[in-house]
């Protein structure tokens, strides 16, 4: 959540940072509900200070009479306290409600623009298979070859839900396996193993509500309200939501592979074949937390996480800055991996990586305190490293072979325990 003081500080911007993603920021007003508030709270300062004036005069009253008159005076002050209270409480919910609607401002090293066509490409990096035959997108190849059953699926969910079975299960658990087992051995993150079921208050933190309510699936048993978690970023950064980290204990790493649950509200239509756009899918996620002045290098050191997962599979793969209007809600700078997806001959996104600046850290209130007794919002961060379905169906694509058959790369083979799926889904 913003601090209504930047956004309303003429150095800041933020009209026309917010304008680049879209966002048209009422600048008049967020400045009358900020007086408003400010206001509330000087009345009640005031009228608490009364109180206390009276109380002493109430007891330090010469006669009866007079101390019965400080009574009745003190008991409308009283009131009148109440009512100046409930009137704070309601211009801080308007505020606040307000507040939790405004995105993240930009970074101004984002490009412009709205659209994937106005991404930078940073880099790409291995070769894009070249085949001596007209290749098989990921459905085909999976359902041929038995391996992927979305017919059943749809038989026990609806549509956008996938099973895997046999070789396509392996290669599911290798991969969780492998991507978990590198973020925690070779770049020092922290495995956790977190509820999948969050409440209203750790889906306001990292921003997922109030604004996206019906992307998110929810469910209620007796009083309860919980929602499903679009990707363990949610429970990971919220953790620490409503505490404060001492700076030398920064950064953290976290890691967790979860079940995600995305609605895909508005997106019917689109990418709804096969493993690229599911309702229920699992990912490993990564989250780093750390002081603000650190935000960028803990961004690129992310990438680099990311990217060794695709590399250590000779996977091929580009690299992409999105532009201002193509960020998510919480984010400031995004960098986007994309894998090479030979089906649809052309890249498709794999991984998106995020500095969410303070602003996941104010509204979950999230702070830093460092030994001299400096206390700050802490900067979060967090990436795909990465989805397993489309990571899967990258490998299905990308290393189909001419008789039918399918290599796994060798960086997997010791977990799944084949090298090959056959056109008939046996392996060698």
């Amino acid at each position: 959540m913003h601090d209504p003081r930047a956004l309303l500080d003429p150095a800041t911007n933020s009209v026309q940072k917010l304008a680049r993603r879209g966002y048209q920021l009422d600048l008049d007003l967020l400045g009358k509900m900020s007086a408003e508030r400010t206001a509330a709270a000087q009345a009640v300062d005031a009228l608490r200070t009364q109180t206390k004036s009276l109380a002493e005069q109430v007891r330090r009253a010469p006669s009866a009479a007079e101390r019965d008159g400080l009574v009745a005076r003190a008991r409308d002050v009283k009131s009148a306290l109440s009512e100046a209270e409930a009137r704070q409480r309601r211009c801080d919910e308007e505020l606040r409600d307000l507040l939790l609607t405004i995105p993240n401002l930009p970074d101004d090293a984002a490009p412009d623009g709205a659209s994937d066509a106005d991404a930078q490409e940073i880099r790409r990096v291995g070769s894009i298979p070249a085949f001596d035959f007209a290749p098989q997108d990921h459905v085909s190849l999976g359902e041929r070859t038995g391996i992927l059953d979305l017919k059943r699926a749809t038989k026990l969910a609806g549509a956008r839900f996938a099973v895997l079975s046999g070789a396509g299960a392996a290669l599911e658990r290798a991969l969780t396996t492998f991507f978990l087992t590198m973020h925690t051995t070779r770049h020092g993150y922290v495995e956790h193993s977190v509820p999948v079921l969050v409440n209203r208050a750790t889906m306001t933190g990292t921003g997922q509500l109030p604004k996206f309510e019906e992307d998110l699936f929810s469910t209620s048993v007796a009083d309860r309200e919980l929602f499903l978690v679009p990707t363990a970023e949610v429970p990971l950064t919220n953790l620490f939501a409503g505490e404060t980290i001492a700076t030398e204990s920064l950064p953290l790493a976290l890691t967790a592979c979860t079940p995600c649950f995305r609605s895909e509200a508005g997106s019917y239509g689109k990418d709804t074949r096969g493993l690229i756009r599911l309702h229920q899918f699992s990912k490993v996620e990564l989250v780093r937390i750390c002081e603000p002045a650190r935000a960028g290098a803990e961004l690129e050191a992310m990438v680099r996480h990311a990217e060794a997962c695709l590399a250590e599979l000779g996977l091929a793969y580009r690299v992409v800055v999105l532009p201002a209007g193509d960020l998510g809600f919480a984010a400031q700078y995004t960098y986007d991996i994309e894998v090479w997806l030979p089906g649809q001959n052309s890249y498709r996104e794999v991984s998106s990586c995020s500095n969410m600046g303070t602003l996941q850290a104010r509204r979950a209130n999230i702070r830093t305190r460092s030994r001299d007794g400096a206390r700050g919002f802490a900067a979060t961060l967090n990436g795909s490293a990465l989805p397993i379905g489309r990571t899967l169906a990258a490998i299905l694509e990308q290393f189909q072979q001419a008789d039918g058959s399918i290599r796994i790369p060798d960086a997997l083979t010791a977990l799944t325990g084949f090298t090959h799926i056959r056109p008939d889904g046996t392996t060698t």
